[in-house]
């Protein structure tokens, strides 16, 4: 699964930086642009993960604030559905 939370975010990444021109039209420049929001959402998404399991195990957090906050995270990510 790692691999392709790195895929996606190399994919946005490189997306990201080019310009409509260089994708020869709107459509794929727009294309590109979404490629690399969408890695955006999913950089924050493992990031908000990690804090959540961070504050979780560090017992700052109970189960159930946990499964909540975890199940929200999980509906707005492709990466961890």
């Amino acid at each position: 699964m790692n691999k392709q939370f790195l895929a996606l975010v190399v994919l946005g990444a490189l997306a990201a930086g080019c310009t409509s021109e260089f994708w020869k039209g709107g459509g794929a420049g727009a294309a590109a642009g979404v490629v690399g929001t969408g890695a955006g959402y999913e950089l924050r998404a493992r990031q908000q993960m990690q804090q959540l399991e961070a504050d979780y195990k560090a017992g700052r957090i109970n189960q159930h604030d946990y499964e909540t906050r975890k199940d929200q995270i999980q509906k707005g990510s492709v990466f961890y559905n």
